[in-house]
């Protein structure tokens, strides 16, 4: 027992030092994780021999499961919503063109048999959110026109649909569907059951966040780990697609106003980082490196069929309508990325059935290597080939974790008995330049503050100053346009509501600090304290 917990920290520690690593050497992380495994297992030199495929399954499973739900939870719902819609599509029906197009090319040029071609296309139908989202964030790479986001809320939603797939073509290959009316039903339960779960789970969870006083700090956090679990779970327990709901949810509760978010989000960030570490070395230590070589024609065949032909069918059929330019076509083509979720159907697929022909879990680990390898390590030089480089934003602003810091920071100040402040009206305090209080916290009561505020001993005063960090206050950003009625009025003019207060104003790549008088522009974004 010892000796195991004594390994596991030292492949943690090992997998944080490989990911410092992989950003230096242009890597990307995940790869070298599934190296690693791969050294430690039986093939490796520390021969560590595990190729139990249903405790991996299990495992890998409730892996996915927080690597999903943390992929809707930080996907921020304003900058993805423009691209939902061709996001979307991608997602399910993309998904489904590249599975069957590469079930078509598996019979005709590899012989497999008719079920056995389309079950691989459904393993690796989807793209890998994992591979995407460490990607864009470890080389700070943002896409112009919302591609980033594209990609993200593709990569993250799609794996529902290579499930749903790959499970109506292993029944079709164990004939547990016998007939259209059985696969019309597996599909309406996967999809409605999911759906009807997940906003059961939404309401009750977003309740519960926002009305529950939880007794001890933190316990929050935990129960939304509970509600992931109980997302996926549920939904699958009554024949719904457990990854989509929990990837629902995910979306809802990270684009909802809830308590303590910015715990939430570095928590899970925290949590979903060990699962990829985890479900990647987990894959390379089941892997038999000698067996690679036996399936390497095999998997190069089936890993230039979807990226060269499935995926670019897929991609280019579905976006030419919306008369998306080639060349950001071509990008989104490059960046369907084969990973963890594709082994993990394959490992699913063996557990649930023994009779497939080939070794479909190295067929789909040699592809997935493949894939992360050329396609992720070739993405930002070719983004940049392109000319679909983003300099001038932050990749992280598509996701709800993101902080910028060249804005305002709202700090707090706990005020003690004898601070120079106490006794004294606001206007007559010595305030940091280009800074202003934006609320006090006296006891159980929030105060909006004005000039003639006095300051008193214990008072939580929160304020805005230079560089921005996301603190637990409620800010809503306001876009304006040409068309927003506040456009060209004077803040005293507003009519807000009450205790309602506008704390900064984003202009010209700088920031304004508002005063009564501030006439607001086009273009602006106001950052409002929304009660």
């Amino acid at each position: 027992m010892n000796f195991s917990i004594l390994l596991s920290s030292i492949i943690i520690i090992l997998c944080i030092i490989v990911s410092k690593i992989s950003t230096k050497v242009g890597v990307p992380s995940l790869l070298l994780f599934l190296v690693l495994g791969m050294i430690f297992g039986t093939d490796g030199v520390l021969k560590i021999r595990f190729d139990d495929y249903k405790i991996a399954e299990q495992l890998c499973t409730i892996t996915l499961i927080f690597i999903m739900f943390y992929g809707g939870f930080g996907t921020n719902w304003k900058a993805a919503k423009p691209v939902a819609s061709k996001a979307f599509l991608l997602s399910f029906i993309g998904t489904f063109i590249t599975s069957m197009v590469t079930g078509v090319l598996c019979y005709f040029v590899l012989k497999f048999g008719l079920f056995e071609s389309f079950l691989i296309g459904s393993v690796i139908g989807s793209t890998d959110a994992a591979s995407v989202f460490s990607i864009l964030r470890s080389r700070s790479l943002n896409l112009k026109d919302g591609l980033a986001s594209l990609l993200e809320l593709e990569s993250g939603s799609n794996d529902p649909m290579s499930y749903m797939l790959t499970v109506i073509f292993l029944g079709l290959l164990g004939k547990t569907l016998t007939s259209p009316l059985a696969i019309i039903y597996m599909v309406f339960a996967q999809i409605v059951f999911a759906l009807a779960v997940a906003a059961l789970v939404s309401f009750m969870a977003y309740n519960m966040l926002r009305r529950f006083k939880f007794p001890v700090n933190g316990l929050d956090t935990i129960f939304v780990l509970a509600v992931a679990l109980l997302s996926y779970s549920l939904s699958s327990v009554i024949g719904g697609n457990g990854y989509l709901t929990v990837y629902i949810v995910g979306i809802v509760l990270g684009n909802s106003s809830i308590k303590n978010k910015v715990t939430l989000v570095h928590f899970f960030d925290g949590v979903t980082g060990l699962m990829q570490m985890v479900l990647f070395f987990l894959l390379g230590l089941l892997s038999f490196p000698s067996r690679i070589f036996n399936v390497a024609p095999t998997a190069i065949y089936v890993a230039l069929f979807v990226t060269f032909v499935a995926r670019p069918i897929a991609v280019f059929s579905i976006l030419t309508p919306f008369k998306i330019s080639l060349k950001k076509q071509l990008l989104v083509m490059w960046a369907g990325l084969r990973g963890a979720a594709s082994i993990v159907f394959a490992i699913f697929v063996i557990v649930n059935n023994n009779s497939i022909s080939y070794d479909i879990f190295h067929i789909v680990f040699f592809l997935a290597i493949i894939s992360v390898l050329f396609q992720g390590t070739l993405l930002p030089i070719i983004a940049k080939k392109l000319d679909l480089v983003d300099s001038d934003e932050n990749v992280l602003k598509t996701f709800n974790d993101f902080v910028d810091d060249s804005d305002m920071e709202l700090i707090q100040i706990t005020i003690p008995p004898h601070h120079h402040w106490v006794g004294r009206p606001i206007m007559e305090i010595e305030l940091p330049e280009d800074s202003i209080i934006v609320t006090i916290e006296r006891g159980n009561t929030t105060i909006i503050p004005n000039g003639k505020t006095v300051i008193e001993a214990g008072d939580v005063v929160i304020l805005n100053a230079k560089r921005t960090k996301y603190y637990d206050i409620s800010l809503r950003e306001i876009h304006i346009n040409l068309h927003h009625p506040w456009r060209d009025k004077e803040l005293k003019d507003l009519n807000l509501p009450k205790n309602n207060l506008i704390v900064m104003i984003k202009r010209e790549g700088g920031t304004v600090i508002p005063r009564g008088n501030t006439v607001i522009r086009d273009k602006d974004i106001v950052l409002l304290r929304d009660v």
